[in-house]
């Protein structure tokens, strides 16, 4: 017969065998859920060469995540013999963001070559569209493309360097020569009624910066408050 000092000590060890039991299998790390895509993610680049135009060369990055980026060299105005570098992020819509991944699709993610060789046809500036992901790397240069998708960024691409110079000029007529806005911003309505502006709500910022200063010419500040209310910004 077990003495009562052995009955205790068992009765100790059942004890902690049954709460080892009852603890929670340890939980692997949390694994990385994230589709593919969004791990690798792709990125669309227009890169435009054109020396007799304005900004000469402009290049616009766009990411499926975070901000896109704008980089430009030229004369900050056409009488300006000095060149200006222009470096901005800003954030696309993202419906726009989907329609430029969409129509790199169309094109075949630049794997082929985009020009259409017509003789004939006007330079309009040395063009590349360059796509990257996990699963596609394509790269064409072209002055016409043969491809409607590519035409079409081509033509949104265009639109978007438009309004971001739009929006550096802008900035630097507020800070140097305010008298120069309200000629600035007629041109940008105008071209903003055509339909040759993209993403307007990329130059929030310095259109708001105009509204509220009140030193700038009454007629100015109104047009820059219909280019926000326009944009559905503001």
């Amino acid at each position: 017969m077990p003495r009562p000092s052995q009955i205790f000590y068992l009765f100790i060890f059942c004890g902690l065998f049954t709460c080892a039991q009852c603890q929670p299998p340890a939980q692997a790390p949390p694994s990385d859920t994230r589709p593919a895509n969004n791990r690798n993610a792709a990125v669309v680049t227009f890169t435009l060469d054109f020396p007799s135009s304005q900004p000469e060369h402009y290049s616009i990055r766009v990411p499926l995540e975070g901000p896109a980026h704008y980089e430009s060299n030229g004369r900050i105005s056409p009488d300006s013999d000095a060149t200006d570098n222009f470096n901005f992020e800003f954030t696309l819509s993202p419906e726009t963001q989907a329609k430029i991944l969409a129509l790199a699709a169309k094109a075949g993610f630049f794997e082929h070559d985009l020009d259409s060789h017509r003789k004939g046809l006007a330079f309009t500036g040395k063009k590349t569209l360059t796509y990257k992901d996990a699963n596609h790397a394509g790269e064409s240069t072209y002055n016409v493309p043969k491809n409607a998708a590519a035409q079409q960024l081509t033509d949104l691409f265009q639109n978007l360097s438009a309004t971001l110079e739009f929006g550096h000029r802008l900035d630097y007529d507020r800070r140097y020569q305010k008298l120069a806005l309200d000629e600035e911003l007629k041109r940008m309505e105008e071209m903003a009624r055509d339909n040759l502006l993209s993403e307007v709500a990329a130059v929030r910022p310095i259109l708001e910066q105009i509204v509220a200063d009140q030193s700038i010419v009454n007629v100015a500040r109104v047009r820059a408050q219909r280019l926000l209310e326009a944009s559905g910004t503001h």
